[in-house]
């Protein structure tokens, strides 16, 4: 993955270590790969700490951009699944055929998924300030635009639980004493 990246930062002319690398590393770390840009984030403010919210401004930016990207596939595969089954109830003959030959829910409690979706429906955008969470917040943003969550107050939801967390985050660590991370890194 270092390698790849190295690659891109080399074919866009973008230095190794700036805020245009900033922005790259969190705008590809909220996709749905798995690359946190914390670190990177962290080791900028380390080496430039006058530019502390300027990297936090940045990284808030790539990584709320990576949501916005999710929420778009989201949306983008939830059209192309109704556009399916449209083209799909066309070929068997009339809609209510398509209709009658769907199965019935059985009935008691509804499968966890449309418990959690039915959850994330009844909560809205502000579920969105989760969306920093690692496993489950790239999956929230592209929920969000599979259920058509508006879109506006999912981005301002989406902006401002990554910067809470790049703020708590790098701040802590930057409180921890530089003799502990030393002292940790000889355990290993």
């Amino acid at each position: 993955m270092e390698g790849l990246l190295n690659y891109l930062l080399d074919m866009l002319n973008l230095p190794k270590v700036g805020l245009s690398a900033i922005f790259l590393i969190s705008l590809v770390s909220a996709t749905l790969l798995p690359l946190g840009s914390e670190p990177a984030v962290f080791a900028y403010i380390k080496l430039k700490p006058d530019m502390f919210w300027p990297v936090l401004a940045v990284a808030t930016l790539g990584n709320t951009l990576g949501g916005i990207i999710d929420w778009w596939m989201g949306y983008g595969a939830k059209l192309a699944l109704l556009r399916y089954r449209l083209r799909r109830s066309h070929r068997k003959h009339g809609h209510a055929h398509a209709q009658a030959a769907s199965p019935s829910p059985p009935a008691g409690k509804a499968p966890l998924g449309k418990r959690y979706v039915r959850w994330m429906r009844l909560r809205g955008a502000p579920i969105l300030l989760l969306s920093w969470l690692p496993g489950i917040g790239d999956p929230l943003c592209t929920l969000a635009g599979w259920l058509r969550i508006s879109f506006w107050p999912s981005v301002c939801y989406m902006a401002v639980g990554k910067f809470l967390r790049y703020l708590v985050t790098t701040s802590a660590l930057l409180w921890v004493p530089d003799d502990f991370w030393r002292g940790l890194g000889q355990l290993f």
